[in-house]
């Protein structure tokens, strides 16, 4: 385990933060599980949506290349993961252990916002957390866009656990750098948000709600829209796969893939015609 340096990820953290829009303001909100981290920005009486990072060290803060677009229409809600890297504090003596608790903890989170209903979008483990949301809280959720989800459609493929083995046995910042390197193909990265990645190594996480994709028959029965767009250059699944088993399951799925990014670069340095196109399906009063 790398050692942890508190005051190197606060400074990282911030920095990418201060890539957000100047109205940007930091949200703290109890829950049953702990005080969820929020950052918000866009007018406070436009709809919500509320947004989740992947897992290892996004945080919230890996959409600062969407929100000032997304925020001309929308509220946004970007949430650090209860128990994972960033500015959340969960509970001494609990913290979500199964799908059920994440879906209370987002209940919590939102009641505690005193948001009804919201649009939702996720990365990721975050796109994996949406969607198992949508599938057990149909009615507080209007519109969900998931970027290269992985375990919802498809698993990981073997490659892709190979490198991100070390990395996972003993998180060092070298460790995390070759890792993102590798499956980034090289791209060049925004260095404060690799800083950020880097950072979080030895980070005094809780183990992470992990399991099964959701079950097909499951799947089927959503109502909720969706756009899924997965990552072409992506090393963790088989992207047109993942494409084509979502378009065959959800019954409102739009789907398409994103050329030119992989998986660990969304969505932060994805084409600029992204948040385009995540705009246009949310929609202004779109049902």
């Amino acid at each position: 385990m790398g050692r942890y340096d508190g005051d190197a990820f606060e400074a990282a953290y911030e920095k990418v933060w201060d890539k957000w829009p100047a109205d940007r303001e930091a949200l703290r909100v109890p829950t049953p599980f702990g005080t969820t981290y929020v950052n918000a920005c866009g007018p406070a009486d436009a709809p919500p949506l509320v947004l989740l990072p992947g897992g290892g060290g996004a945080t919230s803060t890996s959409w600062y290349a969407q929100v000032a677009h997304l925020a001309r229409t929308r509220r946004i809600l970007a949430v650090d993961l209860i128990g994972a890297p960033g500015r959340s504090e969960p509970a001494a003596d609990r913290h979500p252990r199964t799908v059920a608790d994440l879906a209370a903890w987002l209940d919590a989170l939102l009641d505690g916002l005193g948001v009804g209903r919201a649009d939702f979008g996720g990365h990721s483990y975050g796109a994996w957390t949406a969607l198992h949301y949508a599938l057990r809280a149909p009615d507080r959720m209007r519109r969900l866009f998931l970027l290269d989800p992985t375990q919802c459609f498809a698993g990981f493929k073997a490659a892709y656990l190979l490198h991100a083995l070390p990395m996972l046995l003993r998180p060092t910042p070298a460790r995390i750098r070759a890792f993102l390197e590798w499956e980034t193909g090289g791209a060049v990265l925004d260095p404060d948000w690799l800083r950020l990645q880097e950072a979080a190594a030895g980070f005094p996480a809780t183990r992470p709600v992990t399991g099964p994709r959701p079950a097909p028959e499951a799947l089927r029965a959503l109502t909720t829209p969706v756009l899924l767009l997965v990552a072409a250059n992506s090393r963790t699944h088989h992207a047109y796969e993942v494409a084509a088993r979502a378009g065959g399951l959800l019954p409102r799925a739009e789907t398409d893939v994103v050329h030119g990014v992989s998986h660990h670069a969304l969505p932060q340095s994805a084409p600029p015609e992204l948040a385009c196109r995540l705009s246009e399906f949310l929609g202004e009063g779109r049902e």
